[in-house]
């Protein structure tokens, strides 16, 4: 054996680590959009103070440095931060263990007289300094396309988090993040109006096989069912989030799992 003797001194023993072990791999596997719904001041004071947090936050208008934007990080990469709660993804439980999440400063939405939503759009400053983050995260760690999310696709029961505006087409065009192929969505379609209604088992099958682990196998469209829709919708299909079974959800959930999950 003429591998080099690599020694750290730890102080009262001694670590020798010139055998490293083959079967290993990067501990953070998922990236986590957030937004925070509060302005940029609160936004760190909760993030800082309260009993939640992330390891980094980009401000409603990042300042620069150097000509470069500034983004703060809370918690070291290496450390456990506490923002995505209970939530699942593609089989794997307790997201918080595996992730690093990001906030974005951005008041989420409004609810008018009839219950719409009026949601607030993110500015291209917040998403410049955002994709020159998540990309050099991306590439440190090493992480899939398909475990580039947003809140509300971990958990979406619960969160609605980046929300409708968020410009998940734009990142993935620029290499961040899952998109799926407009020719597979097509052949998906079939010739059928998009708004036409679709298969609702096999939107279940193919959401669940994607990633979304909870969502009902039933074929039917229940509350459950519709939530985790519009969760994918608010990813995907973002002129139409109202978690309705049509042939184009059924399209792009077929088209994901072509793509991303050829197992």
């Amino acid at each position: 054996n003429n591998k080099p003797f690599q020694y750290t001194d730890r102080g009262r023993y001694i670590v020798d680590n010139s055998f490293p072990s083959q079967s290993q791999n990067e501990r953070i596997r998922f990236l986590i959009m957030h937004y925070t719904a509060l302005d940029d001041d609160t936004s760190l004071k909760v993030l800082t103070k309260g009993n939640v947090s992330a390891h980094y936050l980009v401000n409603s208008l990042p300042k620069t440095r150097d000509l470069k934007p500034v983004i703060l990080q809370l918690v070291p990469e290496e450390k456990r931060a506490w923002h995505a709660g209970i939530s699942s993804w593609n089989g794997r439980g307790n997201i918080n263990d595996t992730s690093i999440g990001i906030e974005i400063v951005n008041l989420g939405f409004t609810q008018d007289m009839l219950n719409e939503k009026n949601w607030f759009p993110f500015n291209d400053k917040q998403i410049d300094a955002l994709a020159m983050l998540t990309k050099d995260i991306i590439e440190r760690n090493k992480i899939e396309p398909d475990n580039i999310l947003g809140h509300s696709d971990i958990a979406p029961l619960r969160k609605q988090d980046p929300g409708r505006l968020f410009p998940w087409k734009k990142l993935a065009l620029m290499g961040i993040g899952a998109w799926p192929d407009e020719s597979s969505v097509n052949r998906y379609l079939a010739g059928r109006d998009k708004y036409s209604p679709g298969d609702v088992l096999e939107i279940q099958k193919s959401l669940k096989k994607y990633g979304y682990d909870k969502i009902p196998q039933s074929g039917v469209l229940d509350e459950e069912t519709r939530a985790t829709i519009s969760a994918f919708q608010m990813h995907f299909r973002q002129d139409d989030i109202a978690g309705n079974a049509d042939a184009e959800t059924e399209a792009i959930a077929k088209a994901m799992v072509e793509k991303y999950r050829k197992f």
